[in-house]
């Protein structure tokens, strides 16, 4: 199962493979905790996609070490 995320610099939609993901949470200055996925595209640059805490809950992802 792939996960699709948005590439803002080619303009596109792509696929990034699961042993590629990671699970990883946000702080805003305000304190509040955002929930998102992190993925390693082949030519090695990081892409973020946010996602809600339940889903983000239920997802079995590597955490990202901080």
């Amino acid at each position: 199962m792939a996960v699709e995320f948005y590439d803002v610099k080619t303009r596109k939609k792509v696929k990034i493979e699961d042993n590629n993901v990671l699970k990883t949470t946000f702080t805003t200055k305000n304190g509040q905790k955002r929930y998102g996925l992190r993925g390693k595209t082949s030519d090695g640059r990081m892409l973020t996609k946010f996602v809600s805490q339940k889903d983000w809950d239920s997802m079995k992802f590597p955490e990202e070490k901080k």
